[in-house]
């Protein structure tokens, strides 16, 4: 049944090219081995039903719908005036200012395309308005943008953690060293390019200045201490905190008086349009991933890999290698619900930390959305920027550099991944 299934995913990696949806082709992948193996056709909607009937799941919507809550609110506005005020006296300032409001705005969204969409307009027309060129301002707010599903609340980490049957709070918190090192090493970055091009600072703030920027976001800035405050308390789950969240959000939104009870029904069709799309896919790789299971491809590919390769550092190299290239092609999320049953049994028979390995797996696809051709971080800054793709593709390249440095240290250093979560087992 393994040949039966390699000819299919052969199929189905041609037909990709055909531009139907992704999920669509997952579905028929998985019912097509379904049928030629005889098995019979009730596992499809089976299959169907068990992935969608899953609790940890559930925080998938909660988080989609703070993000809608928080770029509704004007929160992104004032979470970038504190960040201003607190690096932008620096050398190139605002690119600092840029990189701080998304580690912020990482505490609430949990998604690069909401930073990039959310925070990243308001990021790039400051830099403009301060005498930055355009390309150096989208490249800078597509970077920072992959630091936002690293940081928890993390909506691919969710994914993965469901998807792996790995915890997702210690996903969560094994996600916070290597997010502010991507910081830490874009800022660095950022030094050297400032020195380098002469970048402007903001004048230095006085008391008064800073006192207002935090008061005016401190509402958006309690945001993650109260996420976190309830997880590590045990006062609520992580799923539990989703829905935590989200009720925060529309209190700060109301807060700010920025929502209005007319705009909660977009907001919340935004949402079940967006979880409507997640769960599809999330539904239609649990049938394949039932059919490669029951085709012993994966069985087989780990079999094959801890024969040939004996060593974590051999395996997380080549899976690094693999995910940077599939990256380039292919949706984070969607890459994860194909290749996690495929990758995950080799790293846990080789004794990979299932932390680590997760987080490396959300890192490497995270820098692949700012990678061309697919890059789908890069053409909504290109758009929100009104510059062409590929200008902002070659800006961006050089601050691919620092993400890669952390890539290698997290996959090298399983210490930066479980530190963190160990501390409160």
């Amino acid at each position: 049944m393994t040949s039966v299934m390699l000819i299919i995913l052969a199929v189905w990696f041609v037909a990709l090219f055909s531009g139907a949806p992704i999920y669509v082709m997952m579905a028929l992948a998985g019912a097509a081995f379904a049928y030629v193996a005889g098995i019979d056709l009730i596992v499809v909607p089976q299959k169907f039903t068990k992935a969608a009937d899953s609790f940890p799941l559930l925080a998938a919507p909660m988080y989609i719908l703070m993000g809608s809550l928080m770029n509704s609110s004007g929160v992104t506005v004032r979470i970038f005036r504190f960040a201003t005020v607190c690096v932008g006296w620096w050398k190139g300032g605002l690119c600092h200012a840029n990189i701080l409001g998304s580690v912020i705005f990482a505490g609430m969204s949990g998604s690069a395309v909401a930073d990039a969409g959310g925070i990243g307009v308001i990021e790039i027309k400051a830099m403009r308005d301060a005498g930055y060129d355009g390309e150096t301002a989208a490249a800078i707010t597509a970077a920072s943008a992959t630091i936002g599903p690293i940081i928890p609340p993390s909506l691919p980490m969710i994914i993965y953690g469901v998807s792996a049957e790995t915890s997702i709070g210690d996903l969560f918190l094994g996600g916070v060293v290597p997010g502010l090192l991507m910081a830490l090493a874009l800022m660095v970055m950022v030094r050297a390019l400032a020195i380098r091009k002469n970048l402007p600072s903001a004048p230095v703030p006085g008391m008064q200045e800073i006192w207002e920027a935090f008061t005016g976001a401190f509402p958006a800035l309690m945001c993650p201490v109260v996420l976190f405050g309830g997880m590590m308390t045990g006062f609520f789950t992580p799923t539990e905190a989703a829905a935590v969240a989200a009720f925060y959000a529309l209190v700060v939104g109301i807060w700010y008086r920025d929502i209005r009870l007319r705009d909660i029904p977009r907001v919340v069709l935004e949402t079940v349009e967006t979880t409507g799309v997640l769960m599809a896919l999330v539904m239609s790789a649990a049938l394949l991933g039932y059919a490669l299971s029951m085709s012993r491809l994966p069985q087989e590919f780990g079999g094959w890999l801890t024969g040939n390769l004996s060593s974590k550092m051999g395996y997380l190299l080549m899976v690094n290698i693999m995910l940077l290239i599939v990256g380039c092609f292919m949706e984070a999320i969607s890459a994860m619900l194909i290749l996690i049953p495929i990758l995950v049994p080799p790293a846990m028979a080789l004794g990979i930390d299932p932390t680590q390995f997760g987080v490396v797996v959300v890192l490497n696809l995270m820098i692949g959305t700012i990678t061309p051709p697919v890059g789908i971080v890069l053409f909504i800054t290109a758009r929100v920027a009104d510059l062409p793709f590929d200008k902002v593709c070659k800006a961006t390249l050089p601050f691919l550099w620092p993400l890669f440095a952390v890539l290698v240290a997290t996959s090298v250093v399983p210490a930066l991944t479980t530190y963190v979560p160990a501390l409160f087992r």
